[in-house]
């Protein structure tokens, strides 16, 4: 495991640990239902999306842990969601990815560069062998951005568990480390 220099630039995008300035611009995307309708939690007060600011770590030291970094334009300077892998296994090599975007800032890439740069994250400096994203089946944006990825669906789980009130249905995409391109 060898841990990266931050920040991560790309052509548009800074990849960065976050911080406690960061809360406005994440309780923005985290207080809209829409965002929080494919989530395990529901739209945040400031004060959940604070809490949850703070637990976030910039690189895992142990199983369970999560690399979570804040993505940011380099235009504008303003953050515009996250990007996390969580490394699930030690000695299988597994881990789980994800992204949450604010909706202002979809349909342009910016979920792809930035999700492409966690992933090469978990399989270069975290050494994973195998990396999987989960998502609910009605969400259309994640399935196609892990598509996009060149991820596989490998399982479709119906009504494997109860998600805010109803059952749900979970799509499982995944990824080895010698198909990263």
């Amino acid at each position: 495991m060898v841990k990266p220099e931050f920040p991560i630039t790309t052509e548009r995008l800074v990849l960065r640990p976050f911080t406690m300035d960061d809360l406005d611009a994440v309780h923005a995307w985290q207080a809209l239902p829409e965002v929080a309708r494919f989530l395990y939690w529901s739209a945040r007060t400031r004060e959940e999306s604070r809490v949850a600011l703070a637990a976030k770590k910039a690189w895992p030291e142990a199983v369970g842990e999560s690399c979570s970094l804040a993505v940011q334009r380099r235009d504008t300077g303003d953050v515009i969601g996250e990007v996390h892998v969580e490394w699930t296994h030690e000695q299988w090599r597994q881990g789980e990815f994800g992204f949450v975007f604010h909706p202002d800032h979809g349909g342009r890439g910016f979920a792809t560069e930035a999700a492409e740069v966690v992933l090469r994250l978990g399989f270069v400096n975290l050494g994973l062998h195998r990396i999987i994203g989960r998502c609910d089946v009605r969400n259309t944006g994640s399935i196609k951005l892990m598509e996009r990825l060149g991820m596989r669906k490998e399982a479709h789980f119906r009504h494997n568990d109860i998600f805010k009130g109803e059952w749900g249905e979970e799509l499982v995409y995944a990824m080895l480390d010698d198909e990263l391109s």
